[in-house]
């Protein structure tokens, strides 16, 4: 039996929810649909689909096969388009994990301009802080913030993450401005979890000289929308990115702590598994968010 072929079968069951439509679709029969989900089954030796009479869904290994098994197709079929020299056109689901603070105003806003960009291409986006494995959970990009990107990965850097040391105006009112690193030092701060911010590099952006802001961690969170929740609420001083926190600042909801200092800016790359070639929509994306990473915060 055609593996490739049951793999089409397979995408098509699932997508439609039911074996009757997926066999119209593909114009066999129903037996013949059920041979070749039994195929893949058999192969595998494992159950990919609880069914009955009214409905099926996934089993917890169909769920994961079925992400690697549209992934595989969709390569393969823009490399069919590409060997017939189709000309590609942004189209089919885009899987992207970012972290968790792109639920954020700035970047939703983008998202939304994506999508009247290319109406064809629908997002399913995960939000994590965590580096997942892009093959084995069956995402097309990563977007990632760190120095450190990893080597198994094509990366494209698309810009550099500026963070901003902050609090409100509440908490300075009770506890004064810090007007040095070591004031800063003195009060309680609200760090993530997942990255070491505990030890910063600063620099002053006259003399240029270079020292540590060391700071007292009394809350920690592995969301960094969560420490921004927390420094708006009084609870201590903390970093946020830029792009979280612009229209806050400026409307004095949150106050940046020694602007004479630079932070460390961190990068923001784009990650793909190493392809002989990018989809369409792949392509498509880095290329937009490129072009609104460049643009001043």
């Amino acid at each position: 039996m055609d593996t490739l072929f049951s793999l089409k079968v397979f995408r098509q069951v699932v997508e439609n929810g039911s074996f009757t439509r997926a066999a119209e679709r593909l114009g066999i029969s129903n037996a013949m649909t059920s041979k070749h989900i039994s195929h893949l089954e058999n192969t595998l030796q494992t159950k990919l689909l609880h069914r009955n009479s009214r409905n099926l869904r996934l089993t917890e290994a169909g769920e994961d096969y079925y992400r690697q098994c549209c992934h595989a197709l969709e390569t393969l079929e823009t490399a069919a388009q590409k060997a017939a020299g189709v000309t590609e056109k942004p189209q089919g689901i885009l899987r992207i994990t970012m972290p968790q603070w792109f639920a954020s105003p700035r970047v939703s806003r983008w998202i939304s301009e994506y999508k009247q960009r290319y109406p064809e291409v629908s997002l399913d986006l995960v939000l994590s802080n965590r580096h997942t494995d892009l093959i084995a959970d069956g995402f097309d990009l990563a977007l990632r913030v760190s120095n450190d990107p990893g080597p198994s990965l094509i990366v494209k850097p698309l810009a550099n993450i500026e963070f901003f040391l902050l609090a409100s105006p509440e908490y300075l009112q009770r506890n004064g401005i810090p007007e040095s690193p070591e004031e800063a030092s003195q009060h309680p701060a609200l760090l993530p979890s997942y990255t070491d911010m505990s030890r910063i590099e600063i620099q002053h952006k006259q003399n240029g000289r270079r020292c540590l802001l060391e700071l007292n961690a009394t809350i920690h969170s592995d969301s960094t929308l969560m420490v921004g929740s927390l420094i708006r609420a009084g609870a201590g001083i903390g970093f946020q990115p830029a792009w979280c926190v612009t229209e806050d600042v400026a409307a004095g909801n949150m106050i940046q702590l020694l602007p004479d200092y630079h932070i460390k800016a961190v990068k923001l790359y784009a990650a793909y598994v190493d392809r002989a070639f990018l989809s369409a929509k792949v392509r498509s994306f880095i290329d937009f968010l490129s072009e609104k990473a460049k643009m001043p915060v």
